[in-house]
């Protein structure tokens, strides 16, 4: 079935966000959503800037709802469609917070008619995003879309009924995928405990009866990361062989680590060495330092990024969880003229607390649990993904 064609401005309003100025911003009170914060499938909480309570209340047109769906007026070309400008993400959480400029917010003009849901998954189509892409203005390096650009968009247009179908389809697959997000971070959270728990507190299974020697159990010892792990640091790819349409060898980026999956590739060839595999530890090394275990298939490790492989694989739990401080510790320490740099000279300096080989299982574990759902994420998303434009074009009948 073939369903009618409308222009998507006949049935939503594009709510184009407050140009607070800088001198409202404060260290605390009400967030402002900025461009930044729109990291589809959600927005997110991280780097907030914020503004007073009255400010906040003589803007108050500007505040957002949950399971508000907001779009990035501003953003990066299509070579890079991570950040791409027309990305959306939805509202997931209940505190009050503020719509920033060149971030817009959809609205259906009859809820009757026009399903929000529906509105969300057809912007959030690649296909889509390109053909946003398409019309922006701006540098080289930064596209800039407006209202009229979304709103002139041509949408498949079925009745409400189907609209809720196929959006209940595509929504269950994303419901499943934000439970697992849920375990995933319970998972970490009890992880991290019983890191502190052990590791740190000194509190393990038998602490009572084990004798301190030279201040750390006996039996433990104080050991290089290095003689623990294999460092593999990133290989320095042609950034202009990049490409974010499948061609070649997937890539991982430092904005690829926090996610643990990439929709970036290069068409050169490097050695195996600079091979990832899935559930390999992954840090990035410039800006925030973040730490991953990869999500994804088979792909080449790109510079300021590095892959922490230990020597015991029945060590890679307790491992991802081992490093997360001192690295962290570095991230807050180091000071470089425009982001902080991770390099080798760190690296080679941490210290772990190491144990007994059993006091590594539970980790094994829990870190087997947490991968296990990672991946079933990415797989729930691609397959989401496959059908989402076979609903949308009445490929596939509801």
């Amino acid at each position: 079935m073939i369903y009618p064609i409308e222009k998507l401005k006949n049935h939503i309003e594009l709510l184009s966000g407050f140009a607070f100025k800088s001198k409202d911003f404060t260290n605390a009170g009400i967030p402002v959503i900025k461009i930044k914060n729109v990291t589809p499938p959600v927005v997110t909480l991280d780097d907030l800037s914020y503004v007073s309570n009255e400010i906040a209340q003589s803007q108050n047109r500007f505040l957002l709802d949950y399971n508000d769906v907001l779009i990035a007026l501003t953003g990066s070309h299509i070579n890079q469609m991570a950040s791409v400008v027309g990305r959306v993400a939805r509202v997931r959480y209940h505190i009050p917070s503020l719509l920033n400029q060149r971030v817009g917010k959809i609205t259906v003009i009859n809820p009757d008619e026009t399903d929000l849901d529906y509105v969300y998954y057809y912007l959030s189509q690649d296909t889509v995003k390109i053909q946003l892409a398409s019309k922006a203005d701006g540098a080289a390096n930064q596209a800039n879309i407006s209202p009229s650009d979304v709103k002139n968009l041509d949408i498949p247009y079925p009745d409400i009924n189907v609209q809720r179908r196929i959006s209940g389809i595509l929504s269950a697959y994303d419901t499943l995928i934000e439970n697992n997000h849920k375990q995933i971070k319970l998972l970490e959270e009890a992880a991290q405990r019983l890191y502190k728990e052990w590791f740190v507190d000194l509190r393990f299974p038998g602490y009572e009866d084990t004798p301190i020697v030279d201040g750390v159990p006996e039996g433990w010892e104080k050991t290089r990361l290095v003689d623990l792990a294999s460092v593999q640091y990133g290989f320095a790819f042609d950034g202009s062989l990049f490409n974010s349409v499948g061609n070649g060898m997937p890539i991982i980026r430092i904005r690829n680590i926090p996610d643990g999956v990439t929709g970036d590739y290069t068409i050169e060839t490097a050695d195996n060495q600079y091979i990832v595999k899935n559930g390999d530890i992954v840090v990035g090394m410039d800006g925030e330092f973040h730490i991953n275990s990869w999500g994804g298939d088979d792909a080449f490790l790109v510079q300021r990024t590095c892959n922490i492989k230990p020597l015991n694989p029945n060590m890679q739990g307790w491992l991802f969880w081992a490093i997360y401080e001192p690295i962290k510790f570095f991230e807050k320490t180091i000071v470089g003229a425009t982001v902080a740099h991770l390099g080798k000279k760190h690296i080679d300096t941490i210290e772990l607390l190491t144990a007994p080989a059993r006091y590594y299982e539970p980790f094994q574990v829990i870190f087997n649990k947490r991968q296990t759902l990672i991946n079933e994420n990415r797989k729930l998303a691609e397959a989401r993904d496959r059908l989402l434009p076979k609903l949308m074009s009445g490929e596939m009948r509801v």
